[in-house]
């Protein structure tokens, strides 16, 4: 059994817990952490440690983060503080905790894992994941495999944002029952339907534990849909089993200030490689 501390880093919360990465299960119950006003890196660098010194593990550690990330280094913060961008956070985290950290977008890992334990499992064609929480988190699955960094919340749809309008935030913020937020859910996974014809929706985040709340009212012409079999533990399970496949060596893109033609980063890591999941 290879068992893996994998954290999530949300716009509310960071929580953790070591998983069994040959299982997709959680060996011991998560533990959560309010996410620091503004989610600064310092401050979050903190939490991080924090989770890290609470379950005592040995061995790397996967994260996620609400964003772009490539070859480890922060490319978009839509929802966290704008400090992260350029940062490399691979680097920031491993140097802060004492352990090899392996950095990937946070839909991307919930992705991950329900395309290997959860309800896109040995499901062919294209899936798409949808995270609805503080914004909207996507993962695009082509026949078990990632591609990495579609952040398709941020599509314009509705003269903004689509995770503006259409994210579970937005349903809190707005004051909507379930069946009002389906009709914008629907909205949104229709623009997406039109777009990439995916073979099944797969709803995490937190409202894939109330899907009995909204699913009735979905109204797609195609696609199926259905919640999340991970639930709020995905992006747990995905950000363990990158960490568990260890690093590939890719080109990151070159730092601000620097030109492409310049050499490659020589620790450059996996971060979000879809073949380095895929087994």
């Amino acid at each position: 059994m290879t068992v893996i501390l994998g954290i999530d880093i949300g716009g509310s919360g960071i929580k953790g817990a070591p998983v069994n990465t040959e299982t997709g299960e959680l060996v011991a119950e998560r533990h959560r952490i309010p996410t620091p006003a503004g989610a600064r890196p310092d401050d979050v660098k903190g939490v991080v440690a924090q989770l890290v010194e609470h379950f005592g593990l040995e061995g790397p550690v996967g994260v996620t983060f609400p964003g772009i990330v490539q070859g480890g280094r922060i490319l978009s913060a839509a929802n966290v503080d704008s400090s992260w961008v350029d940062v490399d956070a691979d680097e920031l985290f491993t140097r802060t905790t004492g352990h090899e950290v392996y950095l990937i977008n946070d839909a991307d890992a919930a992705g991950l894992a329900e395309a290997k334990f959860g309800a896109g499992k040995d499901v062919p064609g294209t899936v798409l994941v949808l995270t609805f929480g503080t914004g909207i988190g996507s993962a695009l699955i082509r026949d078990g495999e990632l591609v990495p960094n579609t952040e398709l919340g941020h599509l314009w749809l509705k003269a903004k944002h689509a995770e503006t309008w259409a994210s579970d935030r937005a349903r809190e913020r707005d004051d909507l029952n379930w069946k009002q937020w389906a009709a914008r859910a629907s909205r949104y996974l229709q623009h997406l339907e039109l777009l990439f014809s995916p073979d099944l929706f797969i709803i995490g985040g937190g409202v894939s534990r109330k899907a009995d709340k909204w699913l009735p009212y979905l109204q797609l012409t195609r696609s199926r849909v259905v919640p999340a079999a991970l639930q709020n533990e995905a992006g747990i399970v995905g950000a363990a089993m990158l960490a568990a496949s260890g690093p590939v060596r890719r080109e990151q893109p070159a730092p601000a200030g620097e030109t492409p033609n310049q050499p490659a980063r020589t620790d450059a890591k996996k971060s979000d490689v879809s073949k380095a999941r895929k087994k």
